[in-house]
């Protein structure tokens, strides 16, 4: 049994909400419930700005160590929710709830691809961020910015962050990239995965492993199927293992919440 000193609060990325009957994901809190643990949700915005959602995660996680009587919490964060996490730590005083922050994929560093993106014109993304603003307000969101949130991703944005934001010496940082092996891994990033690759490189079909290296890096985790595995793919969303058989690699998207769990467990938190 892998059970933990403090609960764990999971914080998803953009673009999905935490929803009792669709959960962002998959099959991974029940590895953690099957162990003992409390698994709790950010519940923040899909579409918002860095700032409001690092609001919303304070109202959370206070809320969270009245009802557990916990001292602090380990967070385990995707994508952006990394980002909001990091501000809630740095700017809004939840550093003394949080024991660790784990991030999956969360652009540290920013991203040379959304760096060119954003030299489009500003009208067209804007209308680009105006349609998934509308889709999201109409599924929860209180205040979608897609634009805003856009720009947070560039490597200007992410420079001046970590400025800003840096780590708390008695927080344990630890943070995982993932990559597709091809274009064709994953249908729903295959474009997506096709320009970063032209532009940076190996990427899980948004981001590089450069841009989502933080605190105590684990390195590239790496499927032993022959797709990889994709930002999707990060938090389960297709729930089910990427193959049967053994090797080089994961076969199943859980072998990585399993080491984070053993890592957070031997490091008494």
């Amino acid at each position: 049994m892998t059970m933990l000193k403090y609960p764990i609060l999971l914080v998803h990325g953009m673009g999905f909400r935490d929803n009792g009957i669709i959960n962002y994901w998959g099959r991974i809190p029940k590895i953690f419930t099957d162990d003992g643990n409390e698994v709790f949700y950010g519940g923040q915005d899909s579409n918002g700005t860095i700032e409001d959602n690092a609001q919303m995660l304070r109202r959370r996680i206070r809320s969270l160590i009245r009802e557990t009587g916990s001292e602090k919490l380990n967070v385990i964060a995707h994508s952006k929710g990394g980002m909001d996490m990091r501000y809630a730590i740095c700017q809004l005083g939840m550093d003394r709830y949080v024991a660790s922050l784990t991030t999956i994929n969360t652009p540290h560093n920013g991203s040379g691809s959304i760096d060119k993106v954003l030299m489009l014109p500003s009208p067209l993304i804007r209308f680009a961020g105006g349609c998934s603003d509308l889709w999201l307000r109409l599924q929860g969101d209180k205040n979608p910015n897609a634009y805003k949130v856009f720009q947070s991703f560039s490597t200007e944005y992410a420079k001046k962050f970590n400025e800003e934001n840096p780590d708390f010496p008695d927080i344990y940082y630890q943070s995982y990239a993932c990559v597709m092996k091809n274009s064709l891994s994953d249908i729903v990033m295959m474009i997506p995965h096709a320009i970063v690759n032209a532009f940076e490189g190996e990427n899980d079909g948004l981001l590089t492993p450069e841009a989502v290296k933080h605190g105590d890096f684990k390195g590239v985790v790496r499927s032993n199927s022959v797709r990889g595995i994709s930002h999707c793919d990060e938090v389960d969303m297709r729930r089910r293992r990427f193959t049967k058989r053994q090797g080089d690699g994961v076969s199943d998207i859980l072998d990585m919440y399993r080491e984070i769990l053993q890592t957070l467990k031997e490091k008494n938190l």
